[in-house]
């Protein structure tokens, strides 16, 4: 079984930036594909950003040129550094790690655009 743990998320001011970490632990014994999906208010669950065993990286339209993921392998950590945040970003955002048995998800962390 695979934890993970999500932090970084808070209130940002529209234009800020933020930056979310996703620390897995448990039983990791090799490198899987790993994301970030959010969910705003009266929304469905909808995929950010996701980056692949091998470092390749794929974003949904609304955040290409905004948000970076990343991943340390060596921490068992997926990031994502946000940029230029709207309103529309306001959600909860949650982490994921694929394996053998399925995804795994974090508890999510919420991320407030707001003046």
């Amino acid at each position: 079984q695979v934890q993970l743990v999500e932090s970084g998320g808070g209130l940002v001011q529209p234009g800020g930036s933020l930056r979310l970490s996703c620390a897995a632990s448990g039983r990791i014994y090799i490198i899987k594909p790993m994301g970030w999906y959010r969910q705003g208010p009266g929304k469905e669950r909808e995929m950010v950003a996701t980056i692949s065993s091998g470092g390749s990286a794929n974003y949904a339209d609304f955040v290409k040129g905004r948000f970076t993921i990343s991943r340390d392998n060596a921490k068992n950590t997926v990031y994502l550094e946000m940029n230029s945040l709207n309103a529309e970003d306001t959600a909860v955002y949650y982490c994921y790690r694929d394996s053998s048995w399925g995804r795994s998800w974090g508890q999510g962390t919420q991320v407030t655009v707001s003046s």
